[in-house]
């Protein structure tokens, strides 16, 4: 009884005891799976209408993207402007994926499985597998689905298939899903995009009026006479325009001022260049091998080690040297050595390896074949040259057999090639230079073996004989060193620890020989002003919002930045002040127009000559011009203009027209009505087919711009 009085005493602290431990509970539960909450908003890339797309969903597109565009440059690396172009490319799929997808559901339009599979490998191969050169047969050129449903095999391939592959044959493999992933999304993409499209453009139809007006747009032009006022000639303090009218353009053109979140900085870029004591060091560094090089008879391992570009064993013209190696091989010996020299920021030391005589130049024409071991395929190609060496049409053989179809549309051409051009052209090189330098003849055909091409080329024509000079060239740019890197990072560093205040950096920057620079960035921006590689201050500017902040020094690979932040402007319009110059400029315009016709007009003239005379102008002529002509010569973009010369009689002068630039006066002289006879169902057919494009096209872009979308790439990016 003792016990239990005691726990009726203590109920209210045992009552907040418990409330403690399930609020405890239920907040650990809550930050929990709080955490995840967070961490899915930070791995955010973007959200659509309320659709979110996360960074690894968005990284795997970039990724197949990318390996995309290598494929297709046959390229290993991704220069940093193109690489923001193709995650740009990829966040705008996505986004209209997501919007489209909307629509799409709403329609009942899709694209399954079983459509897919007709496109990719069925009956109705989609146009962009059928051009893809990987999946021609090398004898016909023609489309191989043998060879395209062996490569889907092969990407297909399970862990235990590849049990037996290298590490790179594995990577290549991935390589080659990743592409073909993002070639397969692009064609089912296309597609339903196209049955959209379609839908949207039969609701809309041109009708025989519209087809009329159409022809008769582009098929009936005129030749005028014309004279023009500009409107300089009225001084714009002569002119007055009120604020009220400025005021309604603005409100009729606002739309066009809206603009996203944008960051006010100021920054200090110093330039990463080199020291006086690293000139003298490269200086030293190239000396120093000089004794080297004139002993060597072997400079092509030296060049390829030493030098910052390497060997290229070619001989060349005297004409192709610049004028201090020309001087120099003009008169030298064999093994002589010529420098080192000083020019544009780097040292070069030649030495002249030998001379030969010859033609500095062939013209050549190819037929490519993919390089195979076995006998049937060397006596496929010992048939074709045989063929060819007795006088078969070179141009025809390679629209059948090469493939490359690119090239073999102009016969196979490759155009004029020096020994330098093909020793640098990654499918040739050496081997196949010295082939086509060594050939007899014109019109020998050259057979020849690269890393993965058999090539037969034939010679089309050749330069005269002459001297040529095969010249070794190690070559130094000075750059800065580790020690030049510390001294500019230090000083500027020095700089900003004692000057904490931005808007004390102007004149303080001055006496530092530092220059500030001023800068309003969006979140798309990939530099700042013209500093390369300055996307990192972008994305400073954004995460670190707080005025007067301080960026820590940030290395752009050719300058140092270090950024102050002055302030947001927020997403919205710009201001009426900021845009009233451009808006007074063009009613001013208007208004010069009006003044200019009204007195022409008063005036009553009959003649041309007499109204150049009164515009301080000269008359001048311009052919062809019709209603559809985007920009007329001599003239420029004059919408008005061209509606009136269309509806103008002939021999007639026409009423002054105001427009853009200036008021015209003119005259047609002659009509001309030489277009295909009218066909008012084909002209139909064209416009449907036009509108289908720019109506699918526009419909799109509207609904984008419509969207709710939040853009977080900066935070990744």
């Amino acid at each position: 009884m003792a016990t239990l009085e005691k726990i009726r005493n203590k109920a209210g602290l045992l009552v907040i005891v418990v409330g403690l431990a399930l609020f405890a509970f239920i907040i650990g539960d809550f930050l929990n799976s709080g955490s995840t909450f967070f961490r899915q908003s930070h791995e955010k890339v973007a959200e659509v209408n309320g659709e979110k797309i996360d960074y690894q969903q968005y990284h795997q597109r970039v990724e197949e993207m990318v390996q995309y565009y290598k494929n297709q440059a046959n390229t290993n690396s991704v220069p940093e402007e193109m690489m923001a172009n193709l995650r740009q490319n990829v966040f705008d799929t996505m986004v209209q994926e997501v919007i489209l997808d909307e629509q799409l559901d709403k329609v009942g339009l899709t694209v399954g499985p079983e459509e897919l599979f007709d496109m990719v490998q069925g009956e109705n191969i989609s146009p962009e597998i059928l051009q893809m050169n990987d999946f021609r047969d090398p004898e016909t050129g023609m489309f191989n689905k043998a060879a395209l449903l062996d490569f889907l095999k092969t990407i297909n391939m399970n862990p235990a298939e590849m049990n037996g592959l290298t590490d790179a044959q594995k990577e290549s493999i991935m390589q080659a899903k990743y592409s073909w992933l993002f070639l397969e999304r692009n064609i089912k993409r296309s597609r339903l995009q196209q049955k959209y499209t379609t839908l949207l453009s039969k609701a809309v139809s041109y009708n025989k009026l519209d087809a009329r007006a159409a022809y008769e747009g582009s098929a009936v032009s005129s030749d005028i006479a014309f004279a023009m006022q500009s409107y300089s000639s009225i001084p714009d303090s002569t002119v007055t325009v009120d604020q009220s009218a400025v005021k309604k353009l603005y409100e009729q053109r606002k739309e066009a001022y809206k603009r996203p979140e944008s960051k006010v900085i100021e920054c200090i870029a110093v330039d990463i260049r080199p020291s006086r004591h690293d000139y003298d060091e490269t200086s030293r560094q190239i000396e120093s091998l000089k004794e080297e090089f004139v002993a060597s008879d072997e400079v092509a391992g030296l060049v390829n080690d030493k030098s910052d570009k390497s060997f290229v064993n070619a001989y060349a013209s005297i004409n192709s040297l610049n004028p201090d190696v020309r001087s120099f091989v003009a008169s030298a010996e064999i093994g002589e050595v010529y420098g080192p020299v000083f020019e544009d920021e780097k040292y070069n030391m030649y030495k002249l390896v030998d001379k030969t005589v010859g033609p500095d130049s062939l013209d050549l024409a190819q037929i490519i074949l993919p390089k195979m071991n076995q006998p049937e395929f060397t006596a496929y190609v010992d048939s074709l040259v045989n063929a060819l060496r007795k006088g078969a049409y070179f141009a025809e053989a390679a629209a059948e057999h090469s493939i490359d179809q690119q090239a073999a549309m102009y016969g196979g051409r490759m155009g004029w090639a020096t020994e330098a051009d093909i020793v640098l052209t990654p499918m040739l090189g050496e081997e196949i230079k010295n082939a086509l330098f060594a050939a007899p003849a014109v019109n020998h055909v050259v057979v020849a073996n690269s890393t993965y091409y058999t090539h037969i080329i034939k010679i089309l024509d050749k330069t005269p004989n002459i001297t040529k000079y095969k010249v070794a060239d190690i070559e130094m740019a000075v750059s800065p060193s580790s020690a030049t890197y510390g001294d500019l990072y230090n000083a500027l560093s020095q700089f900003i620890a004692q000057n904490r205040d931005i808007e004390k950096w102007d004149e303080k920057a001055k006496d530092a020989g530092y220059q500030v620079l001023s800068a309003t960035l969006t979140a798309n921006d990939q530099n700042v002003g013209a500093v390369r590689g300055s996307r990192q201050v972008v994305r400073w500017a954004f995460q670190n919002g707080k005025k007067g902040k301080i960026s820590n020094i940030i290395d752009c690979g050719d300058a140092f930045v270090v950024a102050g932040m002055k302030g947001t402007i927020k997403e919205g319009y710009r201001s009426l002040e900021s845009v009233q110059n451009s808006l007074k400029s063009e009613l001013v315009a208007q208004k010069k127009g009006e003044i200019i016709s009204n007195e022409l007009k008063s005036k009553n003239l009959s003649s041309l000559d007499a109204y150049a005379s009164a515009m301080d102008s000269k008359v001048d002529t311009v052919r062809f011009v019709s209603f559809d002509t985007p920009r007329i010569t001599n003239i420029g973009v004059e919408p008005k203009l061209n509606a009136a010369i269309s509806l103008a009689p002939v021999n007639q002068v026409a009423q002054p027209v105001a427009g853009n630039n200036g008021v015209y006066v003119f005259e047609v002289f002659n009509r001309n009505e030489d277009a295909p006879e009218y066909n008012e169902a084909e002209q139909i057919n064209t416009l449907n087919a036009s509108n289908m494009y720019r109506f699918g096209y526009q419909t799109i872009q509207s609904l984008v711009r419509k969207a709710d979308i939040e853009d977080n790439r900066i935070r990744f990016y």
